[in-house]
């Protein structure tokens, strides 16, 4: 998406509260009257909004790769010092990295505030009032999934901290020149404000596109059930959580389980909403990128992120999650490796990035009818998908004493189905459970509510903006 000319004047900025720094050229920034002149430049802003969410710091895999650190999926063996930190549990408020994934998502969120606050008003006759409300649906999506992500780095889950618990600025505002102190709004108010925009816009978007990167790469109205689903999963919301993955799975034209493990970085129905990225259009840098972090040096990657021994004991054998999606790699000590092979492409980083799979719905609603039905017999249908996809041995309800360990079987199931995909450590804390086991060198740093479980506020944002509180454990 990078090739449009379709960075705003409000995408140069270098902060959310500050404009130092910056060294724009005013003959080659657009002006908010070009850049929603005419139904071209509305669609090209808003492409605009997508385009810099593939950068590294926001969908580009760094956010999912500091979520894979702290929890046990990944074990950290990079030298990167910031990233060390996270590892480790050791993070500061200065960590260089995570200043500029805060920068980023501030940056696309103010790109997404001009499509919402300027295409109403655009002086174009021939843009519809429909196209209008689809763009501006579009743009308030890839805000609230922004915001959703943020959130959940920098702010204690709300089951942990409570609806009261410090949150994010929300910023609703275009920029206008003018520097504004934001406060932190609490993670109620956070969640409140995404779940309201998200219900406000679906009638607004369409099921599916002309092409298929763009039905699987822009919002549609399953996209934005998907989102729903995991808030409310996340917030403990069973019911509303239930029934929005069913409103993405009953689509079943659109949206179905891949039958085999041969889907990675294609526009087909496992995916609901994904970052496209191309050889020529993607988020790399000169260190990162999906492919970069997640397969080894002998493969021409970093080699950060192998398997952990905890996830290579939790699958079977024979299971084809790990058979058909993971490398051997021997490194010059002689150590062996296992790496995931979910994104190969380590030269042009082509790999689009997976934010939301039909899998991550089948699991969010498995899970949701558990915790409120118990041991039934949809969430055990569901499950034995996977399951079978897997090449494992269906399960049945005599295969549990408990609830409790049903929820945690299908808990297990998600784990392995998505991992490397940034979401082990939510799916963690918001069950309460410590990021790494019992047994680990971490173990007590990594517990639920533990400060360091969650970001710091950039100390460059609290120096700039005194209306800023930071997170406990990083003053």
């Amino acid at each position: 998406m990078k090739n449009l000319k379709t960075i705003l004047f409000i995408g140069l900025l270098g902060s959310l509260f500050s404009c130092e720094n910056l060294d724009i050229d005013p003959q080659q920034s657009l002006s908010t009257e070009l850049a929603f002149a005419d139904k071209q430049s509305v669609e090209g802003s808003l492409l605009g909004v997508y385009s810099l969410t593939q950068e590294l710091e926001v969908f580009g895999s760094l956010p999912q790769v500091i979520a894979d650190f702290q929890a046990d999926n990944v074990r950290f063996i990079g030298s990167f010092p910031t990233l060390q930190e996270v590892s480790i549990f050791t993070t500061q408020a200065d960590n260089a990295t995570l200043r500029d994934v805060w920068k980023a998502h501030y940056r696309a969120i103010l790109a997404a505030n001009a499509v919402v606050t300027f295409t109403p008003d655009s002086p174009d006759e021939t843009l519809t009032t429909e196209e209008r409300n689809q763009f501006v649906a579009e743009a308030k999506f890839m805000r609230s999934l922004l915001m959703f992500q943020l959130v959940n780095l920098y702010a204690q889950p709300v089951n942990i901290g409570g609806e009261d618990a410090l949150g994010i600025p929300i910023v609703t505002d275009a920029f206008s020149g003018e520097i504004t102190n934001y406060s932190r709004n609490t993670v109620g108010e956070v969640h409140a404000f995404i779940i309201n925009e998200l219900n406000e816009i679906v009638a607004d978007l369409p099921d599916t596109y002309a092409t298929s990167a763009f039905t699987r790469g822009r919002a549609t109205k399953g996209a934005a059930n998907a989102l729903l689903s995991r808030i409310h999963l996340y917030r403990g919301e069973w019911q509303l959580a239930a029934e929005r993955a069913k409103a993405v799975l009953d689509a079943d034209d659109i949206y179905g389980l891949a039958s085999n493990f041969n889907f990675w970085s294609e526009n087909n129905s496992e995916y609901v909403f994904s970052i496209q990225n191309s050889e020529i259009d993607n988020g790399r840098t000169g260190s990162g990128g999906w492919g970069s972090y997640y397969n080894s040096a002998e493969d021409g990657g970093r080699g950060d992120a192998p398997f952990s021994d905890y996830l290579l004991d939790a699958y079977a054998a024979t299971d084809k999650r790990l058979a058909e999606l993971s490398k051997e790699n021997v490194n010059a000590e002689g150590v062996s490796l296992i790496y995931t092979t979910k994104f190969p492409d380590v030269v042009t980083h082509s790999d689009n990035s997976p934010i939301i799979r039909t899998t991550e719905i089948v699991l969010n609603r498995a899970e949701a009818l558990a915790q409120l039905n118990g041991i039934n017999d949809e969430s055990l249908e569901l499950i034995n998908e996977l399951r079978e996809r897997a090449g494992l041995d269906l399960l049945s309800a005599g295969d549990f004493d408990t609830e409790e360990a049903f929820i945690a079987q299908i808990l297990e199931e998600r784990r392995k189905e998505l991992a490397f995909e940034g979401h082990r450590r939510m799916d963690l804390l918001r069950n309460n459970l410590p990021l790494r086991p019992e047994g680990d060198t971490y173990f007590d740093e990594s517990k639920p509510g533990e400060n360091k479980t969650i970001l710091p506020i950039p100390q460059r944002e609290l120096d700039i903006n005194t209306g800023l509180v930071q997170n406990p454990g990083y003053e």
